[in-house]
């Protein structure tokens, strides 16, 4: 990207032009001057900026030139910067072309080759339109840009994981913004081709997968380090915890998320009941914080990178990666939290990413300005997100089958909730399906005390219920509870699989899994609370153990 604002010059004669960019060199040391030696070459340049997110001040083009014209050029720079001064340069016979491009193009001046002397023909003219562009025009979007259609799951699987990554960019909605199409056009794409991400260099990604924008963002995705003493699967509170104290103890540590830092934690808009914030800390902040704090202490974090497999050989942890790679560690911490499960209404599926979100009410709030949303759940997490989303939406109506929200939600977020009139709560209730053409445009929603349905117009389901341990990636030899979670410490004494599986001489460690080295924190755990504080907890205790073992070995 270039830091001054353009004046592009445009000649198919290499004396004309370098004598034209002598000239205004002299003057205007605050634009960036950009030759292009035939219209085809400026109509390019033009492209390349604008997907660069540079400013274009003027456009002073020759009239003759083979192929395309000045007026021409003119007309194209037109379409992609409006408010960009236009300047022909003619010879006296061309006059009669220049007074049709006024009309045409747009034509602020014509200049009749030669302009000596240019401080009386050239500058005056340029100094006036240069004036008038600084005075009217707004600034170029630079930075990250992601051209995308609103209803479409791709476009939202990539601002999802830009947003989680606390990665800054400019959402254009290619139905709704004027800059969408002649971006798409600028690199010659079709809305075939969405989601586009345009980077601030000019480069371009089409239709990405995350780890295709991690990878141009310079991301990094593999370990310094053949063997470490820790690896944390799972960026959450816990995990995050867990990296800082390892860490600052002098552990090799390498911390892992398939997604992104934060868990369901950095999707909280607000947290008022952290201890030390007293006027609240966005779960993104808090993330932020948390992070910087254990890469500073020495944390290697790589993502989007998972586990699908760990197994335990000659006392180290061979973790496979989602990648296909391997690495090697002496210990592990699963912290990969919960993940909310599917909903059952007709449609759900069909829907999800096109008006229908599990969490992401922070990513796709301002979409729903002026709309009518549903949160289903009843967790602390979906009265945040309630009241985020109150701030964009016209009405917020939070959906659970309970009578009320006080046996699950914390009392100064129902306090919040009841005092936010656009916010409404629909108790008693469950969505039991979900229509729309392209997108999502009614819910029917059932009684489930008379049974009786009604059918109502919906612009957004926000969907926070029925979580589940994400410990599906661990082998069988971890073992769990009925639900899923993962068991640890002497509760692990209580199930009968566990001797055949348990070899060491010794009981397991509070936070040790019944495979030896292999330790789990955080909501993930068998027993512990769900609450963002105590798996920063869970975090920091889980390396006790992690040293403990390693004294052991």
């Amino acid at each position: 990207m270039l830091n001054k604002p353009v004046i592009l010059l445009v000649d198919d004669d290499p004396q004309v032009l370098a004598a034209v960019r002598r000239d205004l060199r002299t003057r205007f040391r605050d634009y960036t001057l950009v030759s292009a030696s035939s219209g085809e070459q400026a109509v390019s340049t033009i492209n390349e900026l604008k997907s660069r997110g540079d400013a274009l001040a003027l456009v002073i083009s020759d009239q003759r030139m083979p192929g395309l014209q000045g007026t021409d050029v003119l007309s194209r720079s037109l379409e992609t910067y409006p408010q960009a001064g236009r300047v022909l340069l003619t010879a006296y016979s061309d006059v009669e072309a220049a007074i049709r491009a006024i009309n045409e193009a747009h034509l602020d001046h014509y200049l009749n080759k030669p302009w000596d002397p240019p401080e009386d023909r050239l500058f005056p003219v340029v100094e006036e339109l240069l004036d008038r562009w600084l005075a009217e025009s707004l600034p170029e979007t630079t930075g990250l840009r992601l051209v995308g259609h609103q209803w479409d799951p791709r476009s939202h699987a990539v601002k999802d994981y830009l947003a989680s990554n606390m990665i800054p960019y400019k959402w254009v909605d290619s139905l709704r913004d004027s800059d969408a199409r002649v971006l798409l056009e600028s690199k010659g794409f079709t809305d075939q081709a969405l989601p586009v991400l345009f980077f601030e260099d000019g480069a371009v990604l089409s239709r990405p997968e995350p780890r295709d924008v991690a990878e141009r963002l310079g991301r990094p995705l593999s370990g310094k380090y053949e063997l470490y003493d820790l690896v944390i699967v799972g960026a959450g509170p816990a995990g995050l915890a867990a990296a800082v104290y390892g860490a600052s103890e002098g552990l090799r540590t390498l911390l892992l998320d398939e997604h992104a830092p934060g868990g369901q934690a950095g999707t909280s808009s607000r947290i008022e009941n952290y201890l030390g914030f007293p006027s609240g800390v966005s779960g993104r902040d808090l993330t932020a914080r948390a992070l910087q704090q254990a890469q500073r202490l020495g944390a290697e974090f790589l993502s989007p990178l998972g586990v699908i497999d760990a197994c335990l050989e000659g006392g180290y942890t061979r973790l496979t990666l989602t990648d296909g790679r391997s690495l090697v560690s002496r210990t592990m911490v699963a912290a990969t939290g919960m993940a909310y499960r599917e909903h059952t209404a007709t449609g759900c599926k069909e829907f999800t990413g096109r008006g229908v979100y599990y969490g992401a009410a922070m990513t796709e709030a301002r979409a729903c300005t002026g709309g009518r949303v549903l949160v289903i759940g009843g967790g602390n997490s979906a009265g945040q997100a309630a009241m985020h989303l109150s701030r964009f939406a016209k009405e917020v109506e939070i959906v659970i089958r309970r009578d009320s929200l006080k046996a699950t939600m914390s009392q100064y977020l129902i306090d919040q909730l009841e005092s936010t009139p656009n916010v409404r709560l629909r108790p008693y209730t469950e969505v039991e399906a979900i229509e729309g053409g392209e997108h999502l445009e009614h819910v029917t929603l059932k009684s489930v005390q008379t049974g009786e349905t009604s059918v109502e117009p919906a612009d957004a389901v926000f969907i926070f219920i029925g979580t589940r341990p994400k410990s599906e990636w661990l082998p069988p030899s971890v073992l769990r509870n009925q639900k899923g979670f993962i068991v640890t410490g002497r509760d692990l004494l209580a199930l009968e699989p566990f001797p055949r599986l348990w070899k060491a001489s010794r009981e397991p460690l509070l936070f040790e899994t019944s495979v030896p080295g292999v330790f789990a924190a955080g909501d993930v755990r068998a027993g512990a609370m769900n609450r963002c504080a105590i798996a920063v907890g869970e975090g920091s205790n889980v390396v006790r153990s992690v040293h403990e073992y390693l004294a052991l070995t």
